[in-house]
């Protein structure tokens, strides 16, 4: 499914994504050591057996790309221009290697472009849960969305 224009969100829209991912340890290392992030709790198992999670933690970093990343399908794949900022951000329950995550996506808020008469901002509310349905990872996020055409509009 094509990501969706301006004109086509309205506020209060929930998006339960299709889509699930299983986290792996690779995903947790490539990301940890491609953004240079040497913690060891992501890295080091027996590190990580000795702190209170008693199992590496992964890279929170990266579930917040994961989460944004699996509502692209059905929210703005092709239709965004930019993502303007990402706020709010929090982790409420740890994210382990072999997690699998859903998500959420709610529309909070819409506006046109003041400068912009082709987009509108969208605000979202992007939220993860793992397979027992605890919340992981939330975040809003602000994109600047094309508007339809006059021919699209109809």
């Amino acid at each position: 499914m094509a990501g969706l224009r301006y004109e086509q969100f309205e506020v209060g829209m929930v998006f339960d994504h299709e889509w699930s991912r299983t986290v792996t340890e690779a995903d947790n290392v490539m990301f940890s050591t491609m953004t240079m992030n040497p913690q060891p709790l992501h890295l080091d198992a027996h590190f990580a057996a000795t702190t209170e999670f008693h199992r590496p933690l992964v890279n929170s970093l990266f579930t917040l790309g994961l989460m944004i990343g699996m509502s692209v399908n059905d929210t703005t794949l092709g239709t965004t221009i930019a993502n303007l900022g990402m706020s709010d951000v929090r982790f409420p329950k740890p994210v382990f290697q072999g997690d699998t995550l859903k998500v959420r996506t709610t529309v909070e808020d819409m506006r046109t472009s003041n400068s912009r008469p082709d987009a509108g901002i969208v605000s979202f509310l992007h939220s993860a849960y793992n397979q027992n349905g605890d919340e992981v990872a939330i975040c809003k996020r602000a994109a600047l969305m094309r508007r339809m055409d006059k021919e699209e509009a109809g």
